[in-house]
């Protein structure tokens, strides 16, 4: 089994990591050309070009299925209940997923009187896990799954490049995607309008237009800054 997992991970890992906040408005493709234009002869004389793979679709509630999880016994995610949900995928051999633990424990401890959980899920086996959790300690809840994490992440509609974090509101609708690391100021941006929208102050497409572009601003800013 492992000598199956490792390479797709390590290609996963390989695949490169990038800011993307999902929203279901998506711009269209550009227009074929007509067969009587310039483009449309040279086409027609190419070969055939490939078929593309369909765009992949991030589901607009919480897939449904179970994991095991580190005290044994499989637990479902539609059994965590809380007002907001922070979902991590991550792996132990990922660096920039060892990076944000730091801040997931710091967002439990903050706003978990405010409704927030954090909820792990490793893409790993399971004897790697454990002894990463052992050495580290862990205050949040972890599930854990090799070909069946990649099945979790799949459901989400993301290829298998970690990290990756999901938040979803009361309604367990998916509010956004964030691909790659994680920081502070996106994490309290989208947890401060997931607030807002489970108060009932703005509808879902606002809150996640505001995300969306708060998200690109500070990627922006982040790949401006000198090394």
């Amino acid at each position: 089994m492992k000598r199956l997992l490792l390479p797709i991970l390590l290609l996963a890992a390989a695949a490169g990591l990038g800011a993307y906040l999902w929203t279901r408005s998506q711009a269209g493709a550009p227009p074929a050309a007509g067969p009587g234009s310039a483009a449309g002869a040279a086409a027609s004389t190419a070969a055939p070009a490939p078929a593309k793979k369909p765009p992949r679709v991030i589901p607009e509630v919480l897939p449904e299925f179970t994991l095991a999880t580190l005290e044994g016994p499989p637990r479902a995610l539609s059994s965590y209940k809380h007002p907001s949900l922070v979902i991590n995928f991550w792996a132990t051999w990922c660096a920039p997923c060892r990076r944000e633990i730091p801040l997931l424990r710091q967002l439990r401890a903050e706003r978990g009187a405010r409704g927030v959980e954090v909820l792990g899920i490793a893409v790993d086996f399971r004897e790697d896990v454990e002894k990463y959790v052992a050495k580290i300690g862990l205050d949040y809840p972890l599930l854990i799954g090799e070909e069946d994490g990649l099945a979790a992440a799949d459901a989400f509609g993301i290829d298998p490049v970690f990290p990756f974090t999901v938040f979803a509101d009361a309604q367990r609708r998916i509010v956004a995607v964030k691909v790659g690391e994680l920081h502070a100021d996106e994490a309290a941006f989208i947890l401060d309008h997931i607030e807002l929208l489970n108060a009932g102050r703005l509808p879902l497409r606002e809150v996640q237009a505001l995300i969306r572009a708060e998200l690109q601003r500070l990627e922006a800013q982040r790949t401006e800054k000198p090394a």
